[in-house]
């Protein structure tokens, strides 16, 4: 099947088409350099959460607590705390790292800084 024509404004000057065709690249640069942006800051909070919970794990194991030790301690169920360690996406709330952590004697401690 032929590709069908490009069809063109009647009103647009091809000077215009290519001032609009030059608008839309500079778009498309910005637009795709906001989403690299956007996935880089996605990928390192990401990549914080799992240093995290993996900080958390080893310190149960070391304590050699089981997932139920911690679940009876934090309220969190043990498939969910299984869920929380095996997950390569994990998604916690504050409230479940932080219950986590306290079940495990330790205390999450978050900093700000500009």
């Amino acid at each position: 099947m032929a590709a069908k024509p490009r069809s063109v404004h009647p009103a647009l000057s091809a000077r215009r088409i290519a001032e609009l065709s030059a608008l839309a690249r500079v778009i498309d640069r910005e637009e795709s350099d906001e989403i690299k942006s956007a996935g880089r800051a996605i990928l390192l909070r990401h990549r914080t959460v799992r240093k995290l919970i993996a900080s958390l794990k080893e310190i149960r194991l070391e304590k050699h607590l089981s997932l139920a030790d911690v679940g009876e301690q934090s309220g969190i169920g043990k498939a969910n705390l299984s869920r929380l360690e095996n997950d390569p996406t994990p998604n916690p709330t504050l409230d479940t790292l932080l219950r986590y952590a306290e079940a495990v004697g330790v205390e999450l401690r978050i900093r700000l800084s500009a």
